[in-house]
């Protein structure tokens, strides 16, 4: 475990850590997930605890149904996803709150507020409000791993799923929780049980079991206003009241020290007699929390003055000074610049096997309907190769439809870009579309064998489980063929020069194709540890003319050209400088030297 023990009583955990704990003192038996930071290291976590059976799959919507499955046979069950992922898995989780369940069953979904690794922001909230379902909310670790065992028994206790939220500062950051302790034993063994009424969601049952949710949600309400979470802080008799919940408690506790607060740990239901008690006792009555106005909403639709964001950002994180300048005015003072660090932009790799693709849709000038991933920095300068992303899969799609709107003129134009991950979680539907629907689109698999942009978590095309046993890999190739696809290509993308020759010659088809390019992720545990030949840049041939940076690698970087060094070589007054090339970076890719011209590029035992 990567637990860091401070004593017998004290361990220092991650709130994602600290979640896997929780999960496992609660007695789960089986978790499924799909990597999405920052969510990420729940499952890897809980996959090195011994008795859980763990695993990653293709998707957010496969992965709950996994739990669905393990939780109609009794046992206590957890699937894992980060805010985007809710959104694919929204089919199964709505009925699943009609069914209700026999074992436990726990969904953690994490937040990214500000949007640190993600392309939108997104309020998982609604999705507890809109599937009738119990969310709880936690503000460290120590109530990560807390409200993990009470949602499994909050799960029990009223045949529900149970939703935790978490956020990008729960999970990533670092606290004390309690000592371990013994996994909870259920009492029976998982086991078939039989009962269509209750599972089997045709229309006469769904009607009996939703009369269930309105008697559940009653329940529920009842239960939320003596939840003991639920609790009071701060001065007894101040003026200013604070509602909150989550990391939002933490930052409005720091910044008004001196006001009264209800803490939430249970965001839907919400204690609303509580909260009107609570107002009364105040002055004046804030909501803070971050991104969508879910409880000021609600408050106020039940007649209870408050005041939310008007006053406190809907857009991005909250902190401090954030709040402390909503509730009070006072402008924050704003820690010092730092200034002495040099910029760090988002890049490819050194050696990267995506950037030698990118380069050549670049010089094809086709529009590339893009995905989630490593890949999409293909977007960012030198390359400018990307020109939509939507969603996990949506590049095959989106490429379909402008083919359909474009006709003849789009032909040879438009290509759809994913990776291996990507393509297996929600890639394969779409391009069964593109061509049952007979578009002409191109789609590009870029197969790096491992699920990087997360990680580098193992898929079911990388031939190994979550705990890197042996496991069938998917056969791109032989899939795309039973899809329909008449012509399938696999290149190496290292090889620029072979690579761009299959690319035209499949973009120009009037049908569809597909393109794998196939290099292993230089990061990965197997490509780590080959032996690289690195290569350097010879002054007496280098000519300056920057060809090498078109690929935007990062262990190659631009010198200016000293005098005497142009005296010395002879060089003509208009170059003005040099190529270098990081021979720790380096990993001898070829890249660069296929774009050299001059044969100025070679390994160091060539020199």
């Amino acid at each position: 475990m990567a637990d860091q023990t401070l004593d017998n009583d004290r361990l220092w955990m991650s709130g994602n850590e600290a979640l896997a704990l929780g999960a496992f003192e609660a007695g789960v038996k089986v978790a499924s997930g799909y990597p999405g930071t920052p969510s990420t290291e729940v499952m890897e976590n809980l996959c090195t605890y011994d008795g859980v059976y763990t695993e990653w799959a293709p998707n957010e919507k496969v992965g709950l149904e996994v739990a669905i499955g393990a939780a109609f046979t009794g046992a206590r069950a957890l699937a894992t996803m980060k805010h985007v992922g809710m959104n694919v898995a929204a089919d199964p989780l709505f009925t699943v709150s009609y069914t209700g369940i026999k074992g436990g069953l726990v969904i953690i979904v994490a937040d990214d507020p500000s949007m640190h690794s993600s392309q939108n922001e997104q309020d998982s909230r609604n999705y507890a409000m809109a599937a009738k379902m119990p969310m709880l909310e936690p503000a460290d670790p120590a109530e990560a791993r807390h409200f993990v065992k009470l949602a499994f028994a909050i799960s029990e206790e009223f045949d529900t799923p149970v939703l935790v939220r978490s956020c990008t500062r729960v999970a990533h950051v670092k606290g004390v929780v309690g000592p371990r302790v013994e996994p909870y034993i259920a009492e029976n063994e998982p086991d078939i049980i039989r009962d269509p009424a209750k599972l089997v969601m045709l229309p006469a049952n769904a009607r009996q079991r939703r009369l269930f949710l309105a008697e559940r949600q009653q329940r529920l309400e009842s239960f939320a206003e003596s939840f003991e979470e639920n609790r009071l802080a701060g001065g007894e008799k101040a003026t200013i009241g604070v509602i909150a919940a989550g990391t939002s408690y933490l930052y409005a506790r720091e910044a008004l020290p001196d006001a009264s607060f209800l803490k939430l740990a249970m965001v839907n239901p919400l204690p609303f007699a509580q909260i009107a008690d609570f107002a009364a006792r105040v002055d004046k009555l804030y909501v803070v929390e971050d991104l969508d106005p879910f409880i000021e909403i609600q408050l106020k639709a039940r007649g209870i003055e408050c005041v939310g964001k008007d006053r406190v950002p809907a857009i991005g994180e909250l902190n401090p000074g954030l709040v402390r300048e909503a509730v009070t005015g006072e402008k924050a003072e704003l820690l010092p610049a730092i200034t002495d660090l040099p910029p760090r932009p988002p890049n490819m790799c050194a050696g990267c096997p995506h950037r030698g693709l990118f380069h050549n849709l670049a010089r094809l000038k086709v529009f590339v309907s893009g995905d989630i991933g490593c890949y999409t920095l293909g977007f960012l300068p030198p390359l400018f190769a990307m020109d939509s992303c939507v969603c996990m899969g949506a590049s095959i799609g989106v490429a379909h439809g402008m083919s359909k709107a474009l006709g003849e003129k789009g032909e040879g134009k438009i290509v759809g870009v994913l990776g291996d991950s990507t393509f297996v979680h929600s890639g394969i539907t779409g391009l069964i579309n593109m061509v049952y629907n007979k578009s002409y689109a191109t789609v590009i698999i870029l197969d790096n064998r491992i699920t990087a942009m997360t990680g580098h978590q193992e898929n079911p095309a990388s031939g190994a489980t979550i705990k890197g046993e042996p496991a069938n890999a998917i056969d791109f190739e032989q899939l795309c063929r039973a899809c329909g696809v008449e012509h399938v290509r696999t290149v190496n993308p290292h090889d620029i020069k072979g690579s761009y020759e299959v690319l035209k010659e499949e973009i120009e088809r009037p049908e569809p194709s597909v393109v794998i390019t196939r290099f292993p992720c230089v990061l990965i545990p197997e490509e780590r540890k080959r032996k690289k030949t690195p290569y350097q840049v010879s002054l007496d041939k280098c000519t300056g003319c920057s060809a090498c940076l078109k690929i935007g690698c990062p262990a190659i970087s631009w010198t200016a050209l000293s005098p005497q060094q142009a005296l010395a070589l002879g060089k003509k007054k208009k170059q003005k400088g040099h190529a270098v090339i990081d021979q720790v970076m380096c990993i001898g890719c070829d890249q660069c030297v296929a774009l050299c011209k001059f044969e100025a590029i070679g390994s160091r035992e060539e020199k």
